[in-house]
Order: structure tokens, then C-alpha cells, then sequence
């Protein structure tokens, strides 16, 4: 990925992983509003998206939308990995990226509140990111989008750490993913076209923390 080069941003991302032991527990406790108050002190206009956390992985996933989205250059969120710098305590790493949103739908569940996030990350094969956009823009996203337990499907292209694209749902519960509407969206002909040219693929189940 090019890291340097100002990229179109909609959302910035910062992925922690909790260290061991007490020190971690503390800092998952103390999560929500660090990361609320990391969204208010920005200079970078943030307005708190969502914060996520997944208890086998160790990770949580905070996301903040751009109040206007813009054209950010890597070195611009500098400031962001200073604040966290000491902020960070109870985290073994902070990763901080730049995200564009490429597809976004209110899902049939809007409204609801979001228990659960579930994330699709993944890198395309070599030639196969056309394929693999149109998919996911014309059949999987509107498809999942449209199962009940579905409130939000967004898919976005991370410009600094990989994998490159991750595609969003959150769900009113996690029982959505074993739902028969959804397993038939993932069985269609086209995704076992797709599927196979993924790469590096992480699939996390997060509760929603805020």
C-alpha cells in the first residue's frame, strides 16, 4: 500500500490489543470513553462511530467517522499516534489507519440497537479486486443488508494496515450469521466464484461496546 499519498478518508480506525492480566482488564473497562474522549479532542473534526470488542481475539476495533470526509496523507495522523502513545495504557499495540468507505446500507433492522459487529477482512487475488467489488456492490452486501438482525452493511478499503478491504455488518445478535436468509446469501453461485480468490482472510465476531 502506497502510505504515503493522500487518500480519500471517510473513517479513522484504531485497532488495540489488550496485554494480559489485570492491566488489560483495566483497559478494556475504560475503552468506550477513552476512545470518546480521543474523538472530542481531535483536531480532525471525529464523530464517534463504533467500538467493538472481541474477547478471543483480544482486540477491539474503534471506529470514527470524519464529521467531513477528506483527503488525508499518512503522516497526518501522527498527532493521532501521539495521543495514543501514552493513552494506550493496557493495550500491547495500537494501530491507528485511514479508511474510504465504498459501500454503505441501512439494513433491515435499522433502528435497532447493535449488539454485535461482525467483520469480513480480507485481500483479493492478484487481478481479482474488479470481480470482487461487484460482488460484494451488487449481490452480497444488499444481500446481507436485507436480513433480518441487520441494521448497518458498510464495506471499507483500509489505506495503511492490511488487510486491505473490510466489509461491516452490525447485527442485532449474533445468532444473524447461522440465520437461513443469510447462509443462503453466502451459498449463491457468484460467491463460490469470489470466495476462493481471498486472501488473508480474518473473520472476527465483536460485541458492541459503544
Amino acid at each position: 500500500m502506497m502510505m504515503g499519498a493522500s487518500k480519500h478518508t471517510d473513517f479513522i480506525l484504531v485497532q488495540l490489543t489488550a496485554e494480559p492480566g489485570a492491566t488489560g482488564v483495566a483497559a478494556r473497562a475504560t475503552l468506550a470513553s477513552r476512545f470518546a474522549h480521543f474523538c472530542e479532542q481531535s483536531a480532525l473534526p471525529l464523530r464517534l462511530h463504533r467500538v467493538a470488542w472481541s474477547a478471543s481475539t483480544q482486540t477491539a476495533y474503534c471506529y470514527a467517522r470524519l464529521v467531513t470526509p477528506t483527503l488525508l496523507a499518512a503522516t497526518d495522523l501522527s498527532p493521532m499516534n501521539d495521543w495514543w502513545a501514552p493513552e494506550g495504557e493496557g493495550f500491547s499495540t495500537v494501530r491507528i489507519s485511514r479508511l474510504e468507505t465504498v459501500f454503505e446500507a441501512a439494513g433491515r433492522s435499522a433502528g435497532a440497537s447493535a449488539a454485535f459487529h461482525y467483520v469480513v477482512e480480507m485481500d483479493p487475488e492478484e487481478g481479482w479486486m474488479p470481480e470482487i467489488s461487484r460482488w460484494y456492490d451488487e449481490e452480497h452486501m444488499p444481500g446481507l443488508a436485507a436480513v433480518e438482525g441487520c441494521i448497518l452493511a458498510l464495506r471499507l478499503l483500509n489505506h495503511d494496515h492490511g488487510p486491505h478491504s473490510l466489509a461491516c455488518y452490525d447485527l442485532v445478535t449474533d445468532q444473524a450469521l447461522t440465520s437461513p436468509p443469510w447462509l443462503a446469501v453466502r451459498a449463491t453461485a457468484w460467491s463460490d466464484i469470489t470466495r476462493p480468490h481471498f486472501t488473508n482472510t480474518i473473520r472476527t465476531m465483536f460485541e458492541s461496546k459503544a
